[in-house]
């Protein structure tokens, strides 16, 4: 196939990369509504060409096509490999093995997670490390070690002569649309879902990120997944304010209800909140797409539970959610949990277990025993007027 988009995002760098429009799912856990991009980028200097990631298994032949249409793949000296998860790493011996002469460039830690998942080819690995580069001729790619975003072996690889950042996974979003950040009119409510479901967890190595590539020139960053930034401004503003754990005055209410119980405890609390000035986001878990509650754990100030008692413990949704709290470490500094039971509780428990090691402030905690009465209402009410003005203030 000759009639490939392949965009040239600066001189001699070329998109190379492959759009995945149908996949629905990543790691088994992450909804993709828009599906998503596996972004690869080839640069040619004047003596040597580099390849930097490769794409998601199942792609390799377009892969292949692609690269042959701007170079000759069989004359490619360098794959760079930014990070070992397999939708960037996955295609490195089909590359290799019909590029005889290349040599796999990585960090110690990445060449230790690559052999992982491929036997690398024997004596072709150049290691480099922080402040490590490579001349190709008119062109200079420079390493920059960044760990923990998300994996332990990322790097960041620069390109100062045409100040493009190739920061593979950060800045990224899941998303086939577009080429530029200006072609998606919301990329960067794709952006916060995506930083909210995978980078979250990492804000101090990402806000350390931030630090090192601050004093960089940068017109372009090309990340690995999603649009590339034409506008880096754009995206580095809202990463410097999300790896800061900066909130918004917003609550977060995510619950299951399993016979209306639950809910209308969760609409009070919310009706509450609206009144006193609370921008409030509410999900019931049992149809909502986990991804939103991601992007909305992102800045939001307060979280609440809603969660009914299954078999002396959480309704297994609201575990799930729970959990998610827990692993994504969201800078959230209130929470509330809210629950009911039909002939024993436990939800309450078992979340106050869970959410206790985090650094949230527990405003309040109400339990009922079948359909909440006016009192449990009027003391639910009270809790939302605590948690608005711990807010506020």
């Amino acid at each position: 196939m000759e009639n490939y988009n392949i965009p040239e995002i600066a001189r001699n760098v070329f998109w190379v990369g492959v759009k995945d429009w149908n996949r629905r799912m990543f790691d088994a856990l992450i909804p993709l509504p828009q599906g998503t991009s596996y972004n690869a980028y080839l640069v040619k200097g004047e003596k040597k060409t580099a390849l930097i990631d490769t794409v998601n298994p199942g792609f390799e032949e377009e892969f292949e096509q692609k690269i042959n249409l701007v170079s000759d793949l069989k004359k490619l000296d360098y794959l760079i490999m930014n990070h070992a998860e397999p939708d960037h790493s996955s295609a490195i011996l089909y590359i290799m093995d019909r590029a005889p002469e290349s040599v796999l460039v990585t960090t110690e830690r990445g060449m230790k997670m690559a052999g992982l998942y491929h036997e690398l080819p024997e004596g072709r690995v150049k290691v480099v490390a922080e402040g490590g580069s490579l001349d190709l001729g008119g062109k200079t790619l420079r390493f920059i070690e960044a760990p923990w975003l998300h994996w332990p072996e990322t790097m960041f690889t620069y390109l100062p002569e045409d100040k493009v950042l190739f920061p593979c996974d950060f800045f990224g979003a899941h998303t086939a649309q577009g080429v530029y950040d200006e072609d998606v009119e919301d990329l960067i409510l794709l952006a916060k879902r995506y930083y909210g479901e995978i980078m979250m967890p990492f804000s101090k190595m990402g806000a350390k990120a931030l630090e090192k590539i601050k004093g960089l020139d940068i017109e372009i960053i090309a990340p690995s997944h999603g649009p590339i930034y034409k506008n880096p401004e754009r995206i580095l503003e809202p990463y410097a304010k999300w790896t800061a754990g900066g909130t918004e005055n917003k609550a977060l209410i995510v619950y299951v209800s399993m016979w209306g119980s639950t809910r209308e405890m969760v609409s009070v609390i919310a009706e509450t909140l609206l009144k006193e000035g609370i921008d409030v986001r509410m999900y019931d878990l049992a149809v909502s797409d986990i991804g939103d509650v991601a992007r909305e754990l992102v800045d939001s100030r307060a979280i609440i539970l809603g969660a009914p008692t299954v078999l002396a413990g959480m309704h297994p949704l609201a575990l799930y959610g729970t959990y998610l709290v827990k692993a994504l470490k969201p800078p959230a500094r209130y929470g509330v949990v809210l629950g009911s039971f039909g002939w024993g509780g436990g939800a309450l428990r078992q979340a106050g277990d869970i959410l206790t090691p985090s650094s949230m402030e527990i405003v309040g905690t109400h339990q009922v025993k079948g359909r909440a009465k006016d009192e449990d209402l009027k003391k639910i009410e009270e809790i939302g007027r605590q948690l608005a003005e711990k807010m506020k203030n």
